[in-house]
């Protein structure tokens, strides 16, 4: 075929004169066109840009591959370099926010999906739309009544959390004892709801616990993510963020749950963009409860990074009570075993062997643990043709496969606790770690 002997041509120059730009990103245009050159098509990017480090084009075709190859880190991290120094174009920057959406950073990624939508209006890709545009934007007839895909009255309360016991008390003191009481706040003059962060590594259980703090006091719970309030229309977030609380608000006691609320609440010092400011600033307005009343509304932030969200958010009024979400201990991790297994078949399980021989393991890690554990029991029923019960064995040999997600966050927040602790925000976190 035509093109194979062009490449060849193209190789054969290459290799007679490596250093030639020239002639290498002709043979990388060549080989762009077609997908099953995309190994080689990285290796000559390497090359010429170890020969010439301010290749433009060379970068933004290393930036596509980066992203096709699922290189999602490294794309961020070139693109970035282009967009600092202006030469990032608007298909580079749709690729840049898909890239930020895939390492669930949505507050930049609509940022700067919203920078192109802007200049270049008739530009717009399915994938980022979807995640940005929580309903179609036609008016401001948002229903607030109690029908809501959004809301839900849960059925589960602390008895169903395993462990967390002084999570579950901390909770109890700040949050439902002054729900249960309301007249008594209010001859101190205190509001009853407002605000708390749950902080800590991720699959602890924060969301499952928020849910579980809905149903302790009766409330109906809120759930809502970044995709339900980001919009890529200026403007629109704002409005998605007014209609969610004015929701709660009609439905008190409730309980509104943000999830990853760093993405939405992320330095504003680090923004580019003012869009991103406004959603952040009409949420300290929703949350203070300005014009409006906030009595019976428990608004529950998630963040696996609070370093990342803007300190405004940690004001009196509004996420004042911040609550640390550890890794279950011994007692808590036999416990959430026991909730897990319920429903399973076991025989003769040691709980506390197992929890003993699953250190920094959080609820997700036991809940990965035991999926291993019943795919190698499946494994071996399909070939026995007998199915057999969960054992001990079984599960301690699972944790041979699973290492413990929690391990690499305590390393980042190591760092915060001692060098940017000056608040004593992370006091927590030294304190779990000393006893470790």
């Amino acid at each position: 075929m035509y093109h194979l002997e062009e490449l060849n041509q193209l190789e054969q120059a290459i290799t007679a004169s490596p250093d030639n730009v020239y002639i290498r990103f002709l043979l990388i245009q060549k080989l762009e066109a077609y997908s099953q050159y995309q190994a080689q098509l990285k290796d000559h990017l390497d090359a010429l840009l170890r020969y010439d480090r301010q290749h433009i084009e060379a970068k933004k075709m290393l930036l596509k591959v980066y992203y096709t190859q699922k290189k999602y880190s490294a794309a961020i991290i070139l693109g970035e370099e282009l967009l600092d120094a202006e030469n990032l174009g608007a298909p580079e920057k749709i690729l840049l926010a898909k890239a930020y959406l895939k390492e669930n950073n949505h507050g930049r990624a609509q940022e700067l999906y919203m920078e192109v939508v802007a200049l270049h209006p008739d530009r717009n890709d399915e994938e980022l739309d979807k995640a940005f545009r929580m309903r179609e934007t036609g008016g401001d007839d948002t229903d607030i009544g109690e029908d809501s895909d959004f809301m839900e009255k849960p059925n589960i309360n602390f008895s169903d959390v395993g462990g967390m016991q002084g999570v579950k008390k901390e909770i109890d003191l700040k949050i439902i004892k002054p729900l249960e009481h309301v007249e008594l706040y209010k001859q101190y003059g205190k509001k009853v709801g407002g605000g708390i962060l749950l902080y800590g590594p991720p699959g602890c259980g924060k969301t499952y616990l928020a849910r579980a703090t809905a149903g302790e006091i009766s409330a109906k719970f809120i759930n809502i993510g970044l995709s339900d309030i980001l919009d890529m229309w200026v403007g629109q977030s704002e409005k998605n963020l007014t209609a969610l609380f004015d929701k709660a608000r009609f439905n008190t006691p409730c309980v509104l749950f943000i999830d990853e609320i760093d993405a939405l609440g992320a330095k504003r010092s680090d923004m580019r963009q003012s869009a991103g400011k406004n959603v952040i600033n009409q949420f300290l307005s929703e949350l203070d409860g300005v014009d409006k009343n906030n009595d019976g509304v428990l608004v529950i932030g998630a963040t696996n990074c609070p370093w990342h969200l803007d300190s405004a958010f940690r004001r009196p009024g509004r996420f004042d009570r911040i609550i640390f979400v550890p890794p279950p201990d011994a007692q808590g991790k036999e416990e959430i075993l026991k909730i897990m297994l319920t429903k399973k078949p076991t025989k003769d399980i040691d709980y506390a062997k197992i929890a003993k021989n699953t250190k920094d393991y959080s609820g997700a890690d036991l809940e990965a643990l035991i999926d291993i554990a019943v795919e190698e029991k499946l494994e071996e029923a399909m070939s026995t043709g007998v199915p057999q019960p969960l054992t001990t064995k079984d599960l301690i040999r699972a944790t041979k496969k699973h290492r413990a997600t929690t391990v690499e966050w305590f390393q980042t927040a190591k760092n915060y606790a001692m060098f940017a602790n000056q608040s004593g925000l992370y006091d927590s976190i030294l304190d779990y770690m000393k006893k470790r």
